[in-house]
This record gives structure tokens, C-alpha cells and sequence, in this order.
């Protein structure tokens, strides 16, 4: 059975991958309403989220899913990983550190790689990403092209994925794939699972009062016509942040009426902005760090993110510090 929906996607998405190449600049070329320019409009696929209003389903559909992952019982915390479809260590050495799901006992944590599609779909690499995902159960995929700029895409596909298959997750965490997250510190210092779970909860490294960057040259460019105010709302840096599984659904509904930005972190400050939530700081400013951090074994005890990692380098730097648990700082 497995051959044949594998078989199915492969010729489906060869056969509709020009017309999502569009999606590299839909928004900066086109002047759509909320609705197109977020790229999310009706269809069929999704399983319905029970809310007490309407959610509209989502335009890209699934090529992999993985609809079960909180049938037998809701995880504690979901971590939401993007990563490109090429990234296949990074995704591996994930597996084996901060991503590993049996890594704080009693604990119950759910780890999502989030993939889009890339420019040769009928490329090897398509037929790995199944393999991949047979294996390890852990990739949702959809059928947008994966690029920088569809970055917000992604997180809001990632957002719907929670609120529809695992509505009732105390907490979600948003991480890059070159990260280092402390897992078990998020857990036992930020989240306390003895603590009553909070709502309208969303915290990582805050970012206040930045301006947007006007150069066509950078990465982070945002044309005036796309938001022409002169600062950007609170946000936290898109290298990591957590946030209270209820935000899940309520970022995803109001992305309908909140334009398009091909910046993932402010584009979820605007949403948060619109929904009245405020980003909060984390007990300690050290805890999330969208730069890289020197590695010592006390520094890496009482951090929660830090930065710019290399496959090999995670692994490296997770092994030494599971070693010196227990150290003296």
C-alpha cells in the first residue's frame, strides 16, 4: 500500500510542481487578499479540528503524514522542526540528541521534521524522503515548494498539523535544524510539568522595537509595500521558540486575515499582535540564544537554544555534555 501512495505522489507532484514554483514570490509579485497571499485556501485532506468555530482547511495537501502521532495519548511537548528535504544527517543527529523522544522519562515528547517539496520531485531524493519516513516516522510533508520565503508556510502548515492531529499538547516547540536545545533544561526549568499548563503562553529570545530591513540585498529584506509601518511588533528570533499547544490553532486562524510576510518569525509576531498575546521573556535572558554560544559544559547546563551547528558539531557538543552531567560550575 505504501508503494502505491508513494507512487501516486511522485507522478502528482512532478505534474504540479511548475505551478507551485510560484510560490517562491507570491508574495512580493502579487497583490492577493489575506487568504491567497498566506497560500491557504479550502480543500479536502485534513481530519477536522473540533473548535467552537469553523477552521477552514489548508491548500497545500499532505504527501506524508503521520495522523496518529497523539491517537494513543497527547504528548507533553511537540517539537516542530523544518528542515530542508536534502538535510538528511541533520535530521539524523537530531534523532540522536535533543530530538531523541525518549530522552526525559516519564515525559512524553512527539518529534515532527516539517519538509515541503523540492524542484525535481522525481529526483532519488523523493524516494529517500519515504524511505526516510517509513522508518522513522517522523515527517509531515506538504506540496509547497521548500524555499527560504516559504518559510511561513511552513511554520503554518507545521501549526495546523498540531491543532488538527494533537489539539490537546500542553506545549510546542519550534526549533531550526541547525540548533542545539537543551531539551531536558526546556522541560524541567521553562515548563515544569508539575506546574498547572498554561494558556496563551509564547516565549523564546524577544526581539523588541526592530526596524525593517529596506536593502533588496539581504536576506532579511521587507519591501515597503509589504509592511510599510516603521517597526515591527514584539517577536521572538525563529531560531526557537516554545509556546502553549492552544496558540496552535489560534495563530493558524488568524493567518486568514493577517498578510502575508516571507519573514516567519515577525509574520507570527503579527498574528501573536492581532490575537492580543504578548511574547514574554524566558526566566532568564541567557536561556534562548539566537547566536552561538562557546561550549562549556556549565554554559550548555542552563541554556535552553543556542545556534549555528553543524551535524557533526551537535553530536560532538551533545556527547560531551551528557557526559559531564553532574559537573561542578
Amino acid at each position: 500500500m505504501a508503494s502505491l501512495v508513494e507512487a501516486f505522489w511522485q507522478e502528482k507532484i512532478k505534474n504540479r510542481v511548475l505551478s507551485n514554483l510560484s510560490l517562491n514570490s507570491v508574495a512580493t509579485q502579487t497583490k492577493l487578499p489575506p487568504t491567497q497571499a498566506t497560500g491557504l485556501r479550502n480543500t479536502v485532506g485534513a481530519r477536522p479540528y473540533n473548535s467552537t468555530r469553523h477552521r477552514r482547511a489548508i491548500q497545500f495537501r499532505y504527501i506524508i503524514n503521520e495522523a496518529d502521532k497523539c491517537r494513543d495519548g497527547h504528548p507533553f511537548l511537540i517539537l516542530l522542526v523544518p528542515t530542508e528535504p536534502g538535510l538528511v544527517q541533520a535530521r539524523q543527529v537530531i534523532r540522536q540528541t535533543w530530538g531523541n523522544e525518549s530522552l526525559v522519562p516519564g515525559i512524553r515528547i512527539v518529534r515532527i521534521f516539517l519538509l515541503g517539496i523540492t524542484t525535481q520531485p522525481e529526483s532519488k531524493l523523493q524516494q529517500d524522503i519515504f524511505k526516510e519516513s517509513r522508518q522513522y516516522h517522523d515527517i509531515v510533508q506538504h506540496e509547497y515548494l521548500d524555499t527560504y520565503k516559504n518559510l511561513t508556510i511552513k511554520t503554518l502548515m507545521g501549526l495546523n498539523w498540531v491543532a488538527t492531529f494533537c489539539p490537546n499538547t500542553p506545549y510546542v516547540m519550534k526549533a531550526d535544524c541547525d540548533m542545539f536545545v537543551n531539551t531536558e533544561y526546556l522541560i524541567h526549568h521553562l515548563l515544569q510539568p508539575k506546574l498547572p499548563h498554561r494558556e496563551e503562553f509564547f516565549t523564546g529570545y524577544l526581539l523588541k522595537g526592530y526596524s525593517p530591513n529596506r536593502d533588496p540585498g539581504s536576506k532579511w529584506y521587507m519591501p515597503q509595500e509589504l509592511y510599510p509601518n516603521q517597526h515591527y511588533p514584539v517577536f521572538c528570533s525563529g531560531t526557537g521558540y516554545v509556546f502553549s499547544g492552544d496558540l496552535a490553532a489560534k495563530i493558524f486562524d488568524v493567518s486568514f486575515s493577517v498578510k502575508h510576510l516571507p519573514l516567519e518569525d515577525v509574520y507570527v509576531g503579527l498574528c501573536l499582535k492581532v490575537l492580543n498575546v504578548t511574547p514574554v521573556a524566558p526566566p532568564k535572558e541567557s536561556d534562548f540564544n539566537h547566536w552561538h554560544v562557546y561550549f562549556s559544559i556549565c554554559n550548555y547546563s542552563r541554556l535552553i537554544t543556542s545556534h549555528g551547528f553543524q551535524p557533526d558539531q551537535l553530536l560532538k557538543h551533545w556527547t560531551r555534555l551528557q557526559q559531564g552531567k553532574g559537573h561542578a560550575c
